[in-house]
């Protein structure tokens, strides 16, 4: 089973990149963030098309997650992380997919800080770790991914030094995210790859993706059952390259089937 999160920066805008991508690499349940289309505006019948059935938060401008799943129906759960019922960003989508729930997030960019765009970030923040400790304590197998906009560790981003003010690379924000990963999470690209220069992210300007000043800010957290069925994971890197394509880059992991996992 191939799961995928994709920050596509506009799936309208982007719609022919994302197609592209779906055609090419089949992969059976993708994550989608910045959406940036009102519900309604959502192109469903072209994700159909592709062979995929979604479901989605939009919100307009702004936001917006999606959980497409090849051949099968999400079967939702919620469309809200939990704690705070007067936030209306599109930020968080929850399913159960043959019998995984998937939550797919965007966390706030938190910049510029200290401010109150910080102050958000750090209660979603939050709100993200407790509804994860409930995840992990149901016993079910998880996955947490999408746009977490924090580089853990300084192999997670070109020139650190660079960072250290940035809402991004804060130190509050790397423990935070540390504080979620200790709750037993595996961090599925560096369980897999703990000492490679890995990027998911390259900005549009002075030749980043070029010169390959990226960052790692998508990641997959997975929960113990899920953990045991990791076989690989990457990076579709080359379409970051593609005309007319999101700044970020498709991440990806691949997961045995659970029977096989046993014998793990």
């Amino acid at each position: 089973m191939k799961i995928a999160t994709y920050n596509v920066n506009g799936v309208n805008g982007r719609l022919p990149v994302l197609l592209r991508w779906l055609n090419e690499t089949s992969p059976d349940v993708v994550c989608l963030q910045e959406l940036k289309a009102p519900q309604e505006k959502f192109p469903e019948k072209a994700i159909q098309d592709a062979g995929y059935n979604a479901i989605w938060h939009g919100q307009k401008s702004w936001n917006g997650v999606a959980i497409l799943a090849r051949d099968v129906q999400p079967q939702e759960v919620r469309r809200a992380l939990p704690g705070d019922p007067e936030d209306i960003h599109s930020r968080y989508i929850e399913a159960v997919i043959n019998d995984i729930t998937i939550g797919c997030l965007y966390l706030p960019n938190g910049n510029p800080a200290p401010g109150p765009k910080f102050d958000y970030k750090l209660r979603w923040f939050e709100r993200l770790t407790t509804h994860a400790s409930d995840l992990l304590a149901s016993g079910d197998p998880v996955i947490l991914t999408g746009d977490y906009n924090v580089m853990p560790t300084e192999l997670d981003v070109y020139k650190p030094e660079r960072w250290v003010d940035d809402a991004l690379f804060r130190p509050e924000v790397r423990s935070a995210f540390k504080t979620l990963v200790s709750q037993g999470w595996t961090d599925a690209i560096r369980k897999l790859y703990p000492e490679e220069t890995i990027y998911t992210f390259w900005d549009y300007f002075r030749n980043a993706y070029g010169r390959n000043a990226g960052l790692r800010i998508d990641h997959f957290l997975l929960s113990p059952k899920i953990g045991k069925r990791l076989t690989s994971a990457g990076v579709d890197r080359n379409v970051r390259g593609w005309e007319k394509t999101s700044d970020h880059a498709p991440v990806w992991i691949e997961l045995t089937d659970e029977k096989t996992a046993k014998f793990k």
